[in-house]
């Protein structure tokens, strides 16, 4: 198993929209069991990932899917940038 957990920080009031988007791919990503989203209760602009993949290839393959690059080219305009980023074991 492979685990990313990561901090995206949205311009100014745009967090509800990012997450909108992410929201999107939220499910049927193959070999991803568990994808989620956190708003930051501490910074009103950034919001969490977990991600659960079956190995690091699922979750490279992933940002190959058209349904990704999609959102992601949608939310690049409303990121003011990323924060932490870690690569967890899921055990």
């Amino acid at each position: 198993m492979h685990g990313v957990i990561t901090q995206i920080k949205a311009t100014d009031g745009k967090r509800d929209d990012l997450i909108a988007i992410l929201k999107e791919n939220e499910t049927g990503m193959p070999g991803c069991p568990s994808y989620s989203l956190a708003k930051d209760l501490g910074d009103p602009d950034a919001i969490w990932i977990t991600e659960v993949w079956e190995n690091a290839d699922a979750h490279q393959a992933s940002l190959q899917l058209p349904s990704v690059q999609n959102a992601i080219a949608r939310a690049r305009p409303i990121m003011a940038g990323m924060g932490p980023r870690f690569e967890t074991e899921p055990v």
